[in-house]
């Protein structure tokens, strides 16, 4: 896991607008002011909402609204942005790898903080905190001191599996005590409109919740008005006879074409025979009439006979004359062979002029087909269908989308009907006027009220802080031996153990046996060889090792404790960073060590940075020196 880019919209310790890339390695984050940016603070609002609008103690000083988005990338490698109004609503995108554009995943607190835990391995909320991110509230020296003689009894404020370390109050000067009572009163008048803003917070949230389950019904018709409106779409896309200019009887014909077909090939196959038929009563071919043998056979006969009368009855006897009347078979034959001739040239024709009619036939009767199916092509080539078969079911497309039009309308008529829906309709305006009466008083209230429980905090820590200062504890009895407890600050070892426990899912023994050797090279670095080890009891209480002695690191001095606190805060980051890696945040906590100190912090902080991405916010002109490249945020 590693933060990619901080964006700022009129956020406390920012500048007023702005976006941040961040990179990997030690970076260093330099604050416009002589103020801290709170980024360990901001990040953990960011990915830990609660909802509530307590993020709104981030929007900077005089201005009415802020916002602030975290783009980081995720355990399994994606690129995630949480975005918050401050104070309001929040959303977080994940970037889609494919087209490289952000998508929506969710928009309400709680699945977003299940969805960054389930999936882009974010720790608890606690372990963030309390293992990742460091400030100045955290050291040991900045907890309040407890007396030795009450080391039985525990503080449940203070400890517990997963304490604050920045929730106790601190120890005031006497001279503090006034100004101390008067932000106590102003507290006090601070919880009263609190309450009052939670109370009308609480109605608000309320309402909302009411019109958003009315809506919720209501929008139940959303998807059946949708489906609706994509049907008549449809239905007035659906094709027709009139807007693709076809006959409107063109499912008639496409019904009665077998019938014009069987027509169309019966009369076709009447003509063909009538054309066989008469094909056989004609005759072949009709020869010439010069080269029939028979008729100039007989006209030569004839000739012959009419010589022979003529030459024979007027040269040698008369009764020769009487030859010339075989003329009249001789010719008849050669005349009835000429009439024959005629009545073949006739029937040939007629011949010519009955087929002519028979193309004629054909032609009507194909005429006749052809106005009957070019309709059908028409359609066929206007819906764009292979046969014919598919015009009817296109063009019975468009009654089939009129019925389910119909059935659609029918059915969202029964659902506005109902009477649950109808209540629902009636309820959210009242209910919306109510929301909007309800954030005019929270407008009249003022733009921004702390939490009350954050109030009651506050308080709680002033008032134990004033008490301290007032009454301080009295001398404690001397022990068996004569000897005088002295005042210890509390041990931070057992509440880090148990998460770097939790981290590495094992027992606290074993974490122990992991930290120590690193840790105590961290500590005699920091302390100059003061202390030469460290041990832990079983539940996880530190003792320091120097010059022979065993010493609880709740009696060391604040310095050395913050320095021991320091150095197992490294190593923990360390060895978790080995399994899986999230990035270190720290704000300006080494104000007031010793300056030949804070090159050394600054080494081991560079170290860890090549192990994970260390985020320190500091103004510290030697550790941007140090560190792979300066943020001016």
């Amino acid at each position: 896991m590693q933060f990619a880019e901080v964006a700022v919209q009129n956020v406390r310790g920012f500048s007023p607008a702005g976006r941040f890339a961040l990179k990997a390695g030690y970076l260093v984050l330099k604050p416009p002011s002589a103020e801290s940016s709170p980024l360990a603070g901001l990040s953990l609002a960011l990915l830990f909402a609660d909802g509530r609008g307590s993020d709104a103690s981030f929007i900077a000083s005089g201005a009415k609204s802020g916002k602030a988005a975290l783009t980081f990338v995720g355990v399994d490698g994606v690129t995630y942005r949480v975005l918050r109004d401050l104070g309001g609503s929040g959303t977080l995108h994940r970037m889609n790898p494919t087209t490289q554009q952000p998508e929506l995943v969710s928009s309400d607190a709680s699945e977003i903080s299940q969805f960054l835990r389930g999936q882009a391995g974010l720790p608890p909320k606690t372990t963030f905190e309390q293992v990742y991110c460091l400030q100045s509230a955290q050291l040991p020296s900045r907890r309040p001191r407890k007396s030795a003689a009450a080391g039985a009894k525990v503080d449940p404020k203070t400890s517990g599996r997963y304490p604050s370390l920045a929730s106790a109050s601190t120890v005031l000067p006497a001279e503090d005590i006034p100004a101390a009572e008067a932000k106590l009163r102003a507290l006090e008048q601070e919880l009263s409109a609190s309450t009052e803003v939670d109370s009308l917070q609480f109605k608000a949230d309320g309402v909302a919740s009411q019109i958003f389950d009315a809506e919720q019904r209501l929008k139940g018709t959303e998807g059946l008005k949708v489906a609706i409106a994509e049907a008549e779409a449809a239905w007035r896309a659906a094709p027709t006879p009139e807007s693709l200019g076809l006959p409107q009887d063109i499912v008639n014909r496409l019904k009665r074409h077998p019938k014009v077909i069987a027509r169309r090939d019966e009369a076709l196959a009447r003509l063909n025979a009538d054309r066989e038929n008469e094909a056989e009563a004609r005759p072949a071919s009709v020869p010439p009439l010069t080269q029939h043998m028979g008729f100039w056979a007989g006209l030569g006969a004839g000739v012959l006979f009419l010589a022979l009368a003529v030459g024979l009855g007027f040269g040698v006897d008369r009764t020769f004359r009487y030859l010339a009347l075989l003329d009249i078979p001789a010719f008849g034959v050669a005349a009835f062979l000429a009439l024959r001739y005629v009545d073949d040239l006739q029937k040939a024709t007629r011949h010519g002029s009955k087929e002519n009619r028979f193309d004629i036939r054909e032609k009507k009767i194909l005429e006749e087909y052809e106005a009957e199916a070019a309709p059908l092509r028409m359609a066929q080539k206007a819906l764009d269908v292979e046969e014919l078969d598919g015009i009817a079911p296109a063009l019975e497309r468009k009654e089939l989308l009129g019925a389910r039009v119909a059935e659609l309308r029918d059915q969202l008529h029964t659902m506005e009907s109902d009477p649950d829906y109808l209540a629902a309709a009636a309820q959210v305006q009242s209910l919306k006027a109510e929301a909007e009466a309800l954030n005019e008083e929270l407008t009249q209230k003022g733009t921004y009220v702390r939490d009350m429980r954050e109030v009651e905090r506050e308080m709680g820590r002033l008032k134990e802080s004033i008490a301290l200062a007032k009454a301080p504890p009295p001398p404690a009895a001397p022990g068996p031996d004569g000897s005088v407890p002295v005042e210890t600050l509390e041990d931070p070892s057992p509440v880090l153990l148990s998460q770097a426990a939790d981290v590495f899912t094992t027992d606290i023994l074993s974490v122990q046996a992991m930290l120590k050797e690193r840790c105590v090279q961290y500590l005699t670095a920091l302390t100059d060889r003061r202390y030469q080890g460290i041990e832990w009891d079983r539940e996880g209480k530190a003792f320091a090792l120097t010059a022979g002695r065993r010493v609880p690191v709740g009696e060391l001095p604040a310095k050395d404790l913050d320095l021991y606190y320091l150095a197992l805060r490294l190593t923990v980051v360390e060895k978790t960073s080995a399994r899986v890696k999230r990035p270190f945040l720290l704000e300006d906590v080494f104000t007031g060590m010793e300056e030949v100190k804070l090159p050394l912090i600054a080494r081991m902080l560079k170290h860890l940075g090549t192990l994970t991405q260390v985020l320190h916010v500091t103004s510290h002109p030697g550790f941007a020196q140090m560190s792979d490249g300066p943020v001016n945020v």
